[in-house]
């Protein structure tokens, strides 16, 4: 049998996501930040790619970027819900890094495997945080698809899209469990 790693298993079957809205100030500091990144970083990567970038976005950055949702949401014709969604994930956030997903020319790996990279530290990227003690929540949202926003508040190119936000920060409660897949209704088991 190979060796187990008991402590890694246990929090993947006890992990679980904290709701953006509960997180609040103090977040991890640089040095702190540089690991949770570095954790996420090395999550699969076919082809040696890197189809990804981070932007730390502090209270400053994520400050401009709630007003900047609420014009754009305006500009869209969004209803008051979208638009106050759209900036309150910036609003309420104490710090968030955006996963650039960066689509890479390559005649070996496909787009949806840069896609499946992205997705991946996104993930990698949630769980470091989580496991190095804080709170965190991954949230995409309008605010993430929207080429205008995307293009004309992150800077992003054309190549580029955003994987995900990851809000990170200090719980201020914790949410109750929610109900889990039933194992059995999405596994089926092939011998043959």
């Amino acid at each position: 049998m190979p060796p187990r790693n008991d402590a890694a298993l246990d929090f993947l079957l006890t992990r679980r996501s904290r709701p953006a809205k509960t997180l609040d100030a103090p977040v991890p500091g640089d040095d702190d930040l540089r690991t949770i990144l570095t954790a996420a970083a090395r999550s699969p990567d076919h082809g040696k790619l890197e189809p990804w970038r981070f932007l730390v976005l502090r209270r400053a950055a994520l400050d401009r970027l709630a007003e900047a949702a609420l014009v754009r949401a305006e500009t869209l014709k969004l209803d008051p819900e979208q638009a106050a969604k759209g900036r309150q994930q910036f609003a309420d956030s104490p710090l968030c890094v955006a996963v650039v997903e960066i689509q890479r020319e390559s005649a070996k790996i496909p787009p949806i495997e840069q896609t499946y990279s992205a997705g991946a530290v996104c993930l990698a990227l949630l769980n470091a945080a989580l496991a190095a003690g804080w709170g965190a929540n991954w949230l995409s949202g309008w605010v993430a698809h929207d080429r205008g926003f995307v293009a004309g508040h992150l800077g992003l190119e054309a190549d580029e899209r955003i994987a995900g936000y990851i809000h990170i920060g200090t719980e201020r409660s914790a949410p109750p469990d929610r109900p889990r897949p039933d194992l059995d209704a999405i596994t089926a088991w092939i011998d043959e």
